[in-house]
């Protein structure tokens, strides 16, 4: 039994050599290179610098009017800011009437305020370059149901225009439903110098009419999905509203790299004090303590790379305070302990009691501050969101490696004592 726990612990120490060696140097092999962790983490606006807009809407618009076109703006936006290549950008309503709009790491931040803040410009263009209807002749863009013959139902964008793009779009679709040339009976519709739907006017001899009612219906095996998209970009080129620039903060890559550094150096002579501490008062428990903690702090920033979150300045702060809560239930765990060796009962025996003692205390205090992280994450914007998220994967870590790690740990250390010598195990 001891030389098969031996060979466990010698492989789990292995184990986490390696898995530290890999987050810190990364590693290569056959062509393939895995990359650190700090290279695989994506850094928010705080750590990587970049740009925080936040813009205002020009309208009179309430209630459900307005909250329409704010949700059309942030989707306008959003395609925007995906031209510019940004990985893991921030885009969130603020209030009601507001965009809070964070990109991380871009290099020419007047650029993207430029472009993300400007009125978005919709036109409808024939297949000869000529300009049919603009923005401001639509009215409406919504996802419906159409029937065939056959009893199935498409989904389909439909479109809606004013009085003048109606004479206009109906002008148009009669001259083109003569064409034979599909290309020629092609409209492009194009938002911001992007094409983002080519739908084609029916011929003639296929049942094609000119469409004299001002509503139109795009339809191309679309799902809900895409169909919505494609209506949120029409709706958003017909914006009334523009966009006025109220904060603009740009933050350099140096000052952010500066910040991100002397965050992980004090947050790494905090996590040496912690592991003097659980050793200097807990002598081998301290050691398994510091081993499940270097496991914890892998599986979180492993978890945070592999789910692509987004890590802040408060992020970070949420980690530490995690790692902290984990610190919180080894020493309730530990002193449980200590509470059933102190009666006299055996060292394994009180392993297996002060855990099961433990167990509700580090559960309520850990949920309790799930909940707190849960709600910071579903109600926060911005760093209070990355804080909700690093605190939530930390607790959930917490328990794993506390609870089940740290217990499995001392009972092979504990295989290779009789148990007579407690003051060892800080008892």
């Amino acid at each position: 039994m001891k030389a098969r726990n031996s060979i466990i612990i010698l492989v789990i120490i292995a184990i986490l050599a390696g898995s530290i060696f890999v987050a810190l140097n990364g590693l290569e092999f056959g062509g393939k290179r895995i990359p650190t962790l700090k290279e695989s983490i994506n850094l928010g606006l705080d750590l990587a610098g970049g740009v925080y807009v936040v813009l205002e809407a020009d309208t009179d618009a309430k209630g459900e009017d307005l909250k329409k076109l704010m949700e059309q703006t942030r989707t306008i936006i959003s395609e925007r800011v995906d031209s510019l290549g940004v990985s893991e950008p921030n885009i969130a309503i603020e209030g009601d009437n507001r965009i809070r709009v964070e990109l991380a790491g871009i290099e020419n931040p007047q650029e993207a305020v430029d472009l993300i803040g400007k009125t978005a410009q919709l036109q409808f263009i024939d297949s000869d370059g000529e300009i049919i209807l603009t923005g401001k002749n639509v009215v409406g863009s919504d996802v419906k149901f159409q029937e065939r013959g056959t009893g199935q139902r498409d989904v389909v964008v439909s479109l809606e225009f004013d009085k003048d793009g109606r004479d206009k779009f109906a002008e148009v679709t009669g001259r083109l439903i003569n064409e034979k040339d599909i290309e020629k009976r092609v409209i492009y519709i194009v938002l911001d110098g992007e094409i983002i739907s080519y739908p084609s006017v029916e011929h003639v001899d296929k049942g094609g009419k000119a469409i004299t009612d001002g509503q139109a219906v795009i339809t191309g095996g679309f799902d809900i999905e895409s169909a919505t998209n494609l209506a949120n970009l029409i709706r958003a080129g017909a914006l009334p509203a523009d966009m006025i620039e109220r904060t603009t903060s740009v933050i350099g890559p140096t000052l952010g790299l500066e910040a991100f550094e002397k965050s992980i150096f004090a947050a790494g002579i905090g996590l040496l004090l912690i592991f003097i501490f659980m050793i200097g008062v807990y002598k081998i428990l301290g050691i398994v303590a510091s081993v499940s903690m270097l496991i914890y702090i892998l599986l979180v920033l492993t978890t945070m790379s592999v789910l692509g979150v987004v890590l802040t300045l408060p992020g970070i702060a949420g980690l530490i305070l995690s790692i902290g809560m984990a610190v919180d239930a080894n020493v309730l765990i530990f002193e449980r302990i200590r509470e059933e060796v102190q009666v006299g009962k055996t060292l394994r025996t009180s392993i297996e009691s002060g855990f099961k003692r433990a167990l509700t205390s580090v559960i309520d205090s850990n949920f309790t501050t799930f909940i707190a992280g849960a709600v910071l994450y579903y109600y926060g914007v911005g760093p209070v969101k990355g804080f909700g998220v690093t605190l939530i994967i930390g607790i959930i870590a917490s328990m794993i490696t506390s609870v089940l790690i740290t217990k499995y740990l001392l009972r092979l250390v504990v295989s290779f004592s009789d148990g007579s010598n407690t003051k060892i195990y800080g008892a």
